[in-house]
């Protein structure tokens, strides 16, 4: 260490703590500037922690899309490519605009309706032996 003048030894204690204490504060600004960061106006929301109501909707979406052939038809009934939907739903980097996102349940609550009438249908006819 070098040597410091008796007379500067309280000094140079504060000027320490001072140092120690702005980089402290500057970490923990630059933390905080991370998560505090806004969404740019009109920027894109991403499938993540910030979107639960899209990650329940395509959590929901999966076991309907499990067939050949199922994500081809849906692409179809909402005009867009078959990779695209597989963007949306597998590969969760983009997610789709809301007007699709509203077809998205209308085609996930037709589909529930037609599997619960298969199942009532089911139930209600009688046994064949």
């Amino acid at each position: 260490m070098d040597y410091v003048h008796p007379s500067l030894k309280v000094p140079a204690a504060i000027i320490d703590l001072i140092m120690q204490a702005a980089l402290a504060a500057a970490r923990n600004a630059r933390k905080r500037y991370k998560d505090l960061r806004p969404i740019r106006r009109g920027g894109t929301l991403r499938p993540g922690v910030e979107t639960p109501l899209w990650n329940q909707l395509a959590l929901a979406l999966r076991p309907h899309l499990k067939k050949y052939g199922d994500r081809a038809i849906l692409a179809r009934e909402l005009r867009l490519p078959r990779q695209r939907v597989t963007e949306f739903l597998r590969s969760k980097r983009t997610m789709p605009d809301a007007e699709r996102t509203l077809e998205l349940l209308g085609w996930l609550s037709l589909r529930l309706q037609a599997l619960e009438k298969a199942k009532n249908t089911r139930k209600g006819s009688p046994a064949t032996s």
